[in-house]
């Protein structure tokens, strides 16, 4: 299986939202109940932090990074979301497409990527921890989902190569 990872481009939208909506079913990837226009998915990402991996010719994951605050101090400041089609896991795919996150994320100016994930998503968890991501906390009832209170998991990593002086 070659896996070719690349910047997404408009027409990955199809594919993204499906995987995206794949996502939502789950109950375990957003508080999110439907995707949204591909214009609103856009604006609250950065540009050049918005990654697909391809198999086989087929967008099988995503990942990005999403602006944390318009205050110029936390510029460097992102979130990361990264989605892989349930066909998909298990396979490493998610793993290679946050590394080269990562690093194009460093590219990008970015010192301090988080992850928010429900404590039942322990493959994600996982998946970040294996990537240099650290535990910070719990957020205790976020919000509800389907009338129930949910936890999410608080997980950061520190660059060590931008905004270490």
């Amino acid at each position: 299986m070659t896996a070719n990872i690349r910047s997404m481009t408009p027409s990955d939208w199809p594919s993204v939202k499906e995987i995206y909506e794949e996502g939502i079913r789950s109950k375990n990837a957003t508080f999110e109940t439907q995707a949204p226009s591909y214009e609103k998915w856009m604006e609250t990402s950065h540009p050049n932090c918005h990654l697909v991996i391809e198999t086989d010719g087929e967008v099988v994951a995503f990942a990005k990074v999403l602006y944390t605050s318009a205050r110029p101090v936390y510029a460097g400041v992102g979130e990361v979301s990264i989605y892989v089609h349930p066909k998909a896991k298990g396979k490493g795919i998610g793993k290679k497409l946050l590394i080269e996150l990562i690093r194009v994320s460093e590219k990008e100016g970015f010192w301090t990527l988080k992850a928010v994930i429900f404590p039942e998503n322990e493959a994600s968890i996982q998946l970040h921890k294996s990537c240099g991501f650290r535990l910070v906390g719990i957020h205790e009832r976020m919000g509800k989902m389907d009338g129930v209170w949910r936890d999410n998991v608080l997980l950061e990593k520190r660059s060590e190569i931008v905004g270490t002086v």
